[in-house]
């Protein structure tokens, strides 16, 4: 089966982020928590559907015993968008790409919306379902029930190149790095690069060989798998955003799952692209 993209809410508080559901989960605030490489299979997010597949979710409708006092912010939408953008580029995948067939709500996905017959219709009760499931069926409160075409077409602009202003970036809002000095790592100097708010960055490289820790860059997916299997990941809530205006570089443990321990940016130098993160963050 080709690859397919399933969009959810959590049904929980704004702030459950917890790795195993989903290949990232957004918060309230838009922030992206980048929790699995989208490269591996998660076992349950979608039923019937696991397998060669990609699963964002936005941390909401956990009110009780109304969702709705807890629906999906406008910055959890606008980030929803964005990232399965930004996996569609990654794919190859134009405009033209984003269908039903590829790119489905879990609403759609539970009632059998893209024609494929995968499972009995556990999805919305006015689409003949059960109503187990209708995550995005709404956007907003007695919204249309065209949550998943709404979506499809934000994604299909982000990919013509016209992002709504919130999601705009001029390049002379990149981050950029204001200067370069050194810092101890294992009793020796380290060369790092100090952004405008006054944090560190290194390269991964660099950083990894200092601390011994096997690694493998991957082209393919942008990013860095790391061998060692006694690191934690910690899922910080100021993690690296697309945001900052270069491309976000991974780094995953060699696992099953492949937990994201942190993610970095890949920025133009004089021998090629190289990948930076920041050091506090690695350390």
């Amino acid at each position: 089966m080709a690859a397919v993209i399933y969009l959810h809410w959590t049904a929980t508080g704004y702030n459950w982020i917890r790795p195993g559901h989903y290949h990232s989960i957004i918060g309230s605030d838009g922030r992206v928590h980048r929790l699995h490489a989208y490269s591996v299979d998660l076992p349950a997010h979608t039923y019937g559907r696991n397998r060669s597949s990609v699963a964002l979710s936005c941390a909401c409708m956990g009110g009780i015993p109304d969702p709705w006092t807890q629906p999906p912010t406008t910055a959890q939408l606008n980030s929803l968008c964005a990232e399965t953008a930004s996996i569609a580029r990654d794919w190859g995948w134009r405009e033209a790409d984003i269908t039903i067939q590829s790119v489905m709500t879990h609403a759609e996905a539970a009632s059998n919306r893209d024609g494929r017959w995968m499972h009995d219709n556990y999805g919305p009760v006015i689409w003949g379902g059960m109503g187990e499931r209708w995550d995005l069926l709404q956007l907003e409160k007695g919204g249309p029930n065209d949550g998943g075409d709404q979506l499809r077409e934000r994604i299909r602009a982000l990919l013509r190149g016209d992002p709504p202003p919130s999601l705009a970036q001029p390049l002379e809002q990149r981050l950029v790095f204001k200067g370069e000095t050194t810092i101890q790592a294992r009793s020796a100097d380290l060369r790092v690069q100090i952004d405008g708010q006054g944090r560190s960055w290194a390269l991964v490289a660099e950083l990894l060989e200092r601390y011994e820790i096997p690694h493998v860059w991957d082209a393919s997916r942008r990013r860095i798998l790391i061998g060692a299997l006694d690191v934690t990941p910690t899922y910080r809530d100021d993690a690296v955003q697309a945001s900052v205006g270069w491309p976000l570089v991974e780094l995953s443990l060699q696992t099953g799952s492949a937990p994201v321990i942190l993610s970095g940016i890949l920025r133009p130098g004089g021998d090629g692209d190289r990948a930076w993160c920041r050091v506090l963050e690695f350390a």
